[in-house]
């Protein structure tokens, strides 16, 4: 065969691959198949020099998987997505996109991921590996460490070796003392979280946006509890609503987070918090 004829003969053979894996996921609830059978590896011996675009196209199932999932399920459930990423980041090792997305998709909390930061951070881990000079994967598991497993110890260790790598930040070193400052944790993740905005794009920018703004509902909570203390002292006694006449005046917050929910109001309790009904919202840890 003509040494020009091989790509051509490799090009072909992708319309048949496509069709043999699109059967395999007609059936998301067929875990057999896509779990024991179809792994990286089955994926690279059925499409032989086609390994970067195959995985490509897994990385874009991925995505529509996660996304269909997270828009349109009744009852979320992500069990394909990380045989998907382990397919992807297989079929090609260097597809650090896959790892670092791949990641956020795996730690976001059920229903809007799938709820398993420990996964994500041995993804990551598996992406330095193979990614030996990528400081940013570095971050990633310093940052998930940090906001996701409440490891500032480990997030600051991390951080501070991905510090000495070539073309690293410097803000990853002033992140890493942050972090084991006692106190103030929230102006530091907001500092993280707002350098994190301004340097990715994509998911991780609206996650990081997601975050910055959930901080800033942090922040008008601890507002309306304090006034609320005030005029528990100034009438012993809780006001019926945070609208009432008393109440406004004291509250210097605003009465909606971020996204336009009303705050909730629990006057049995005296708190303030995140509506339930809010994208803002998440589950105590």
């Amino acid at each position: 065969m003509k040494r020009w004829l091989a790509p051509l003969a490799l090009a072909a053979l992708v319309p048949f691959i496509q069709v043999r894996i699109d059967a395999r996921l007609s059936d998301l609830h067929s875990r057999s198949d896509l779990l024991y059978l179809w792994t990286g590896e089955h994926v690279r011996r059925l499409s032989p020099g086609l390994e970067d675009l195959m995985a490509d196209i897994y990385w874009l199932r991925t995505v529509q998987y996660f996304g269909s999932q997270r828009a349109f399920a009744v009852e979320k459930n992500f069990e394909l997505l990380q045989p998907l990423i382990d397919i992807t980041t297989t079929l090609d090792p260097r597809f650090e996109l896959a790892y670092r997305y791949g990641a956020v998709f795996l730690a976001e909390e059920h229903p809007n991921g799938a709820g398993q930061p420990r996964a994500a951070i041995k993804l990551l881990e598996r992406g330095a590996r193979a990614n030996p000079a990528s400081w940013r994967i570095q971050q990633d598991i310093g940052f998930f460490h940090y906001f996701f497993l409440n490891d500032p110890q480990e997030a600051a260790r991390i951080l501070v070796e991905a510090s000495k790598m070539p073309g690293a930040p410097v803000w990853l070193r002033s992140s890493a003392a942050d972090f084991l400052q006692t106190g103030g944790e929230r102006d530091t993740a907001r500092r993280v979280w707002q350098h994190l905005y301004e340097e990715s794009e994509g998911r991780m920018r609206d996650n990081a946006l997601f975050n910055l703004r959930r901080l800033d509902a942090l922040d008008a909570i601890d507002a309306h509890q304090q006034a609320l203390e005030e005029f528990r002292r100034r009438n012993a006694r809780l006001p019926e609503s945070l609208t009432e006449p008393g109440m406004s005046a004291l509250l210097r917050a605003p009465l909606r987070d971020p996204v336009g929910v009303p705050f909730a109001y629990d006057r049995e309790k005296g708190t303030v918090s995140i509506a339930r009904s809010s994208s803002m919202w998440r589950a105590p840890r």
